[in-house]
């Protein structure tokens, strides 16, 4: 087994056909630079079912879609199964005069009916929404699923599972939309069975709907997360989410060489899983496994068997994912063989990645096969399709997102000593449904829609060495000595230096002499570090002396790495009470609302600043 980052260096790379962008960089007299590939963008598919239609034809039997049953088995469908079933839900569809006006509006989670009801109203021209299941199944007084129901307006509802979404659908769902269930219809509420959308198909209609249908034409409603505020409902076209495929392949050209496969549980209610994944399967002929596991640690064992029997040839996870993998690659050797079999290329994003998982699966990889798999990351949003940026290059250490897509626009705007990132192309949204106000502030004067984000780059005397996140600009501030923090790459070295014991950490300082640290831990791995039971509350994990001396400990080494008071936390309080849905503090992906925690939670502020010390304070210098 490879012991150093030196040995795992030694190990050859694994072939991997991935493309290679010229970067074209323009400067302008007050420090504007525009970025762009020299390579042209290919041509892309004008609607969604293009792709469907052309693989139904050409490989008829190949796999599309795999989803466990409900005693463990592999359900399946083929191309050619989901095209014959998508047009006769197709036909029911147009007969209930559905529309933009009147979308459908998905509240579950992945499976082959989602898929099925998706891509039938795709093909038809009417758009759907899906919705995070957290909203109904997380969320206690339903605040963001009954604002989203208000906003859409949907003429029909599904849900896979009456059971679980019946209290959520009474309270927030008017008695005039449909509702649609796979199983467990509701008790008196009137319902449609899914199986009953399967009738017989309307060829003439639904080939007519399909003529209607353009690039232009909404496919879907994507809600942000809410990281930043109550969710938005970005308009996703046909041509959005089909250049951003053709970008895709200019990037990851080995998808087109051999069908992909994947084995991937990141929700279709968001970008990352619903059109980054699924939309590479369905375009390049793919085979999309739907893992019923998480980063959890219900899930993890969940996608560690599916793993264990699918081997991918590319792997999507957000870091978290990839974290609470590592101990079962450890443990299975069986599941070391099967997941590194065949894959090409291992990928993150959503959040950076830390060091110590980087090294450990280079080193799992290498004991597997003798190889190392590149990892790579991209950078993008709901409004971007949502890649716009991408690492297609080997790196050293995780962070690197790229250069921009053929096709892509990158403007790099000076502001408050950082660069803003800003974008336009092909892939951008138009803007956000029945929200002009929203849509008109998310452009500038040059129709380059405002990502939020800044970027450096790697090197900055070669723009083809690639660009690093350098935070989000809403969540920078400044300290009382007018020195700004840059908070996003400083929380993510907090997170690394405290794995594996934090989660996330909200920091605070505006204004302020120093910084502290709002810290969310990681009950599991606190728990075990501090010996108690599986009975032990968090309130009590997090008053463990064990647990503090280590969390001192570990505060003490990162100030004494820190060079100047932007970068030194001072002060740190471990937090027993989780983040809140509810009160906006998380969103359903598990990102942190930092504004909204310090607003909750502005007495424990209060109390890291007070003087003297509270008792539950952990601190440098004091």
């Amino acid at each position: 087994m490879p012991n150093s980052i030196a040995e795992q260096a030694e190990a050859p790379l694994r072939p991997v056909r991935l493309g290679t962008f010229d970067p074209v960089v323009e400067r302008d007299a007050d420090g504007v630079m525009h970025i762009r590939a020299s390579q042209v963008l290919a041509p892309y598919h004008a609607t969604v079912s293009e792709p469907l239609e052309h693989w139904a034809k050409a490989a008829p039997d190949r796999v599309f879609l795999g989803q466990r049953d409900a005693e463990g088995n592999w359900r399946t469908l083929t191309y050619a199964q989901m095209l014959d079933r998508l047009k006769r839900i197709g036909a029911a569809l147009l007969r209930r005069g559905l529309s933009a006006e009147r979308p459908i509006a998905i509240v579950s989670g992945n499976d082959i009916e989602h898929a099925l009801l998706a891509l039938a109203a795709m093909t038809v021209g009417i758009p759907y929404a899906p919705i995070s299941p957290a909203y109904s199944l997380m969320s206690s007084d339903f605040g963001k699923l009954r604002a989203i129901v208000e906003l859409l307006t949907p003429g029909m509802i599904f849900a896979n599972d009456g059971e679980p979404f019946a209290r959520a659908l009474y309270q927030t769902v008017p008695d005039d939309i449909e509702l649609v269930v796979t199983r467990n219809p509701l008790g008196d509420r009137p319902v449609t069975m899914f199986a009953d959308l399967l009738g017989t198909e309307d060829a003439s209609e639904v080939a007519a709907a399909q003529r209607q249908v353009t690039p232009d034409t909404i496919a879907k409603f994507l809600f942000t997360s809410g990281s930043t505020g109550t969710p938005k409902a970005v308009i996703n076209t046909h041509r959005m989410l089909l250049s951003n495929q053709a970008m895709l392949a200019a990037g990851f050209p080995f998808v087109t060489n051999e069908p992909p496969v994947i084995v991937d549980w990141l929700p279709w209610s968001h970008t990352f899983g619903g059109n980054h994944n699924f939309n590479m399967m369905l375009v390049n002929g793919g085979s999309l496994y739907i893992d019923d596991g998480n980063p959890t640690p219900i899930g993890v064992p969940k996608t560690a068997r599916n793993l264990r029997e699918i081997a991918p040839t590319i792997y999507f996870n957000v870091p978290k994912g990839y974290e609470a993998l590592v101990p079962h690659f450890r443990a299975d050797a069986e599941l070391r063989r099967n997941f590194f079999s065949r894959l090409k290329v291992l990928f993150y994003a959503g959040a950076g990645l830390n060091q110590t998982t980087w090294n450990e699966i280079n080193e799992l990889a290498t004991e597997a096969t003798g190889e190392r798999i590149v990892f790579l990351s991209s950078l993008g949003s709901t409004e971007t399709a949502p890649a716009a940026l991408v690492c297609t290059f080997d790196c050293d250490k995780p962070g690197n997102i790229g250069l921009p897509f053929p096709g892509v626009e990158l403007k790099l705007v000076p502001n408050e000593g950082k660069l803003e990132a800003r974008l336009r192309g092909p892939h951008i949204t138009p803007g956000y449904w029945r929200q002009p106000d929203l849509t008109r502030d998310a452009f500038d004067e040059d129709g380059f829609y405002k990502l939020g984000d800044a970027l450096k780059f790697a090197d900055t005397n070669d723009a083809s060495k690639g660009l690093l996140f350098d935070g989000r600009l809403a969540e920078d501030f400044k300290l009382s000595t007018g020195t700004w923090t840059s908070v996003g790459p400083l929380r993510a070295r907090f997170i690394d230096h405290f794995t594996p014991l934090v989660r996330d950490v909200v920091l605070a300082g505006p204004d302020r002499d120093h910084l502290v640290a709002l810290v969310f831990p990681d009950v599991e791995a606190c728990r075990k570090l501090s010996g108690l039971g599986p009975d032990a509350a968090p309130a009590e994990i997090v008053e463990h002396a064990a647990l503090r001396a280590k969390f001192a400990s570990l505060l003490h080494a990162l100030h004494a790495l820190s060079p100047g008071t932007s970068t030194q936390v001072k002060r740190a309080i471990l937090m027993a009470e989780p983040p809140s849905m509810d009160k906006g503090e998380m969103t359903d992906k598990g990102s942190i609302n930092q504004r909204a925690v310090l607003k909750n939670r502005g007495e424990l502020v209060d109390e890291l600043y007070a003087t003297p010390l509270s008792s539950r304070i952990i601190a440098v210098g004091d």
